[in-house]
This record gives structure tokens, sequence and C-alpha cells, in this order.
């Protein structure tokens, strides 16, 4: 056996000498020859499932990573991890599994990367949480590597025009309130998602992808693919052959992701109009690479950032619309030109963000992304609150709408299925505050996504004059005021715990604060009497991850 390929690093102590016999004897089983174990060894971590779209289509690119990385002269072994789609749980119990998957996913793939030894890896990622997941395990691992994402689903159509399945959870709240019948509900159902890959509007799946091509850990360009294209292979045969070059060059992950490539990642959140998701997920992400990332950073890369992106949920195109008008090489090549970019940071490609940029075809005539002397709002899509009811903050979105300012009576809801039911009964009035509490990483466990909630409040006339607060999360669909992952939570005792029925809940974006109408001492005074709930679970890993998880303000990782 050969140890002198340069590339091949960590595996040598797995593959080579006479002591290795024995393993190498149950590679052989499986058909790896003594030529391929020489090799540097090439994980590929798959999160391939038949339990919805996002992933449906990854065994396929998994076999094209797999020949660009023979191609170059590397083994690939492939091995799964799993997946939890949040769109197919979204409503249900099952939800609380969506955040829970995100520390699943990454311990998996670390473990058998570290059990394994090998001298590369490339995650293949389809849905909200793989990918977050996916960069958090190459920092830990800091192994040459890359994610790649599946893409995105083609838009459906509805009665002459593009749908989501954003447009399925709203028309259930149109059908509830009888503006949209049996049949147009079923027909709605069958259209909106018509084929493999991610929901397709700037929601979380869309907005990470595009957020970790800025952040360098995902090849720009690549990952933008549509999940059926043509194109969809050759791309993943590229990745293939882009970890060979980084097992080559030995590039790093901890090379790639810095302090500035994370304000890089954060600001084309902020000029896509991306998901609030991307907060808690940059946020874990920059914990397990060692880096200092508060979520005030947020507030102020946003502020200094123009939102240039027409992009659903608050805008009109969705992420294959994105892709064909030039996609994050556009985009970035446009932040660039603002000075609100560091153009030097890496690239697993090779290059700099500045020479991905210096790449960008724009499509003519294209409608999707904004010229900097006509941002669609001076300021990006994501605010930071803070206030009496969330003294860690919260996220709130603004991209797609103008209501920023807000004052009405709290109504509270220890549930997300609570808040669901009044909203399907008509139980809300113009300018109430939806409260929906205890649903945070410790107290659901797992911080669901209202996304149910708000759909249905959107899908109602009672749309744009309705806020929202929750110490849970927002799907990256979610549209209108509403503010998340409010922190402390109410299971740790956070003021949201004190609310009662009938208080005033003011929102002033342009003040960055949530506040209710109380003083400290009434607010400390009903907390005399709070007692955390029992856990909803008694055993299991709902109840391990209630015992680990940190604020939502901490990027509500169990890792520490």
């Amino acid at each position: 056996m050969s140890g002198s390929n340069g590339a091949k690093q960590n595996s040598v102590p797995l593959t080579e000498g006479p002591s290795r016999a024995a393993a190498r004897a149950m590679l052989h089983s499986i058909g790896f020859t003594r030529e391929d174990l020489a090799k540097p060894i090439i994980g590929v971590a798959n999160t391939w499932s038949e339990i919805g779209p996002c992933n449906f289509h990854l065994r396929l690119l998994a076999d094209a990573v797999k020949q660009g990385i023979r191609d170059t002269g590397g083994t690939p072994m492939e091995f799964n991890t799993i997946t939890i789609s949040d769109g197919i749980t979204m409503g249900t119990e099952g939800m609380r599994a969506s955040l829970v998957s995100r520390e699943v996913i990454a311990d998996s793939i670390e473990l058998v990367a570290r059990g394994n030894l090998f001298d590369g890896l490339v995650v293949i990622a389809g849905c909200d949480k793989n990918m977050p997941a996916a960069v958090m395990a190459l920092a830990r691992l800091d192994i040459p590597s890359l994610m790649l994402y599946g893409g995105s689903i083609a838009p459906g159509h509805f009665r002459g025009k593009n749908v989501t399945v954003q447009d399925v959870f709203e028309g259930i709240g149109a059908h509830a309130r009888g503006t949209l019948d049996d049949a147009g509900l079923a027909e709605l159902e069958a259209s909106a998602c018509p084929g493999a890959g991610a929901c397709g509007g700037q929601f979380t799946a869309n907005t990470m992808a595009m957020a970790c091509e800025f952040l360098g850990i995902s090849p720009m360009g690549l990952s933008g693919v549509p999940a059926l294209s043509a194109e969809k292979n050759r791309s993943a045969r590229e990745a293939g052959r882009i970890v060979m070059q980084l097992a080559h060059s030995g590039l790093r992950p901890s090379k790639i992701i810095t302090r500035a490539s994370l304000e890089n990642a954060i600001a084309s959140v902020a000029a896509s109009g991306g998901s609030t998701n991307a907060v808690l997920h940059l946020l874990a992400i920059a914990h397990e690479a060692g880096l200092p990332l508060s979520i005030d950073d947020f507030d102020q890369i946003s502020e200094r950032t123009p939102l240039l992106c027409d992009l659903k949920p608050g805008g009109r195109y969705v992420a294959t619309d994105y892709q064909e008008a030039g996609g994050s090489r556009l985009l970035a090549q446009r932040l660039l030109q603002a000075g609100l970019l560091d153009g030097a940071t890496r690239n697993v490609s090779g290059r700099t963000l500045a020479e991905e940029a210096a790449l960008a075809e724009e499509k003519p005539g294209q409608k999707v992304i904004y010229p900097l002397k006509t941002p669609i709002k001076a300021t990006g899509g994501l605010v930071i609150l803070k206030g009496n009811i969330a003294p860690e903050g919260c996220v709130v979105k603004i991209a797609g709408h103008e209501h920023l300012q807000h004052r009405g009576p709290a109504r509270v809801f220890d549930s997300e299925e609570a808040a669901f039911a009044a909203v399907q009964a008509g139980n809300l009035k113009p300018n109430d505050v939806v409260v929906i509490r205890y649903e945070g990483p410790r107290g659901g466990p797992g911080m669901r996504e209202m996304l149910a909630v708000t759909a249905a409040i959107a899908g109602t006339e009672l749309g744009n004059s309705v806020a929202l607060l929750t110490d849970g999360r927002f799907s990256g669909a979610t549209r209108g005021l509403m503010a998340g992952h409010v922190a402390p939570e109410a299971a740790l005792g956070g003021p949201i715990a004190a609310i009662r029925e009938g208080d005033t809940i003011v929102f002033d974006v342009a003040k960055r604060e949530l506040r209710v109408e109380l003083s400290d001492a009434e607010l400390a005074e009903r907390m005399k009497s709070w007692k955390e709930p029992p856990s909803r679970y008694a055993r299991g890993i709902f109840r391990k991850y209630s015992n680990t998880v940190t604020s939502a303000a901490r990027g509500a990782v169990t890792n520490l």
C-alpha cells in the first residue's frame, strides 16, 4: 500500500499495513480493491429519504458525486443519515422533531466521519435542518469538505399563477374562511409540488443554501441549480471533483468559515428577504466553528444591507427564477459593488468571493435581483427586537410587508394547537396580538415552526391586521408581522410567561422594541407564582434534548 498520496492523510491508519488486513478484508467483501483503499477515502453523507420531495432525489446526486470523486483519484464511501420534512410535519407533534434533527444529523455525520477516518467529506443536503447540520458537522471535523444542496423544486401552477407549498398552507386558511371550496383546495394541493426538490420560495432551505454559498462552504453557482435540472448531475460530479481538490490542497472549513464569511452570509440573507431561521442556524454554525457571533450582529448587518431580491414569501419569484436571473454570483456582485461584503473570503471552489462574483452572468431583463440604485427597500429583511417581553431578543422578518407598528390586546395560547384552533374557529379579531408560548427549544421541546397558524391567519381577512409573537420558530414561508425566537422562552421563566389575556402588546420595529404595557414590578410580581411546567416527555430523545438545549438567542445548540 502507498501512503505517498498527499491527499490521503487521515485514512492511512485505517487502511495501510499488515495490521489492517482484517479491516481491508471486510472492505474487500463489499467490492473495494486494494487499489481503491490506497487512494484518499472520501465520505459522502447522504440525507436521502422517501419521506418528502426535498431529499427524494439525492440517491441519484450521490452517484454523480461519487463519480466525480473517482474521476479525480479518490475512493468514495457513501453513508446515510436522517431527515425530517418540516412541510409534512408542520402543525403536528412531529414538528417537534425538526430542530432536534439538526443536532442528531450533525452528531451522526461527525461520528461516522471520525469513526472511519475519512480524508474528505461531501454532505448532500436537501431540507431545512440538513444544511445547517451538515455545516455544523464540517466545522467540528475540520477536514477537507463541502456541502452540496439538492436543489429547489420547480414551481407549481394553479389557476394561471405559479404556486408553492406556502400557497397550500394559506389555502387552508382560505378554505376555513369559505373563500376556497373543497374542489379548489384539492386542485391546489395536487398542483403545488410538481416533483422532487426543496420548497421553492426563499424559505429556510433556499435561504440556507444561498447563505452557505456566501459562507464559502458550498460551491457558488452549483447549489442553486434546480433539483431536476439536467445540469444538476453535472454540478454534483463537479462537487466530487472539488472535494478532491480540497483534499490535495488541504483547504479546510476553519480557513473558509470565518467571522468575515459569516457576515457575508448574514448580508445575503438580509438582501434576499430570507428566512428568520437563518439567525438560529448561523449562530449555531458560528458556535461550532468557535467564532463570536451574536443575535445583535444580524440587526446591524441587515440595517446596512438593502433588500434586493423579489422572492417569495414576501415577493413574486421563486428560487429557480433567482438562479436563472444570475443567482448568488450576481447578488454577490451587487453587494460587493456597495462595499457590503468581504470579497477576500474563500470558497471551496478555490476562488475568493470577489472572483466568484466576477463570473456572474445576468439574464437580460431579469426582474428578480434588483439594481443597487433601485432596491426594493433600503434596509434588509431581518430585524432584532428587544424589550420587556424579549430581553435576549427576538427575530422579525420585514421583507414583503409594511406593517411595522402594532399595538393591541394579547390573545394567549400555551400551544400551537390551541392557537390554530382559535384561528380556524374565527375567534380572532382585528388588531389582536397572538401569543404562542411554551413552544421554545426547551419548552416545546424542539421549537416548532408556526406556519400552520401564520398561514391560516394570512388566508383570512385578518392577514394584515393581526400580529403574532412566539418563543417558537417561524417557517421561511411565514409572512406578516410575526416575532419569533422570543428569548428567554416561557419554559425558562422568560417574561413571555407572564403575559395574560388582554394585556396590551406593542411592536415598534423602528425602535427595535417589543414590549407589554406593564411595569417591571408587575411583571416580577406575576412571575413569583410561576412554576416551570413538567416536560411533555418523561424519557427519550425529546427529554434528552430539552435537558441540554440552550436559548434560541445562542442558536439552540446542545454541543457545549
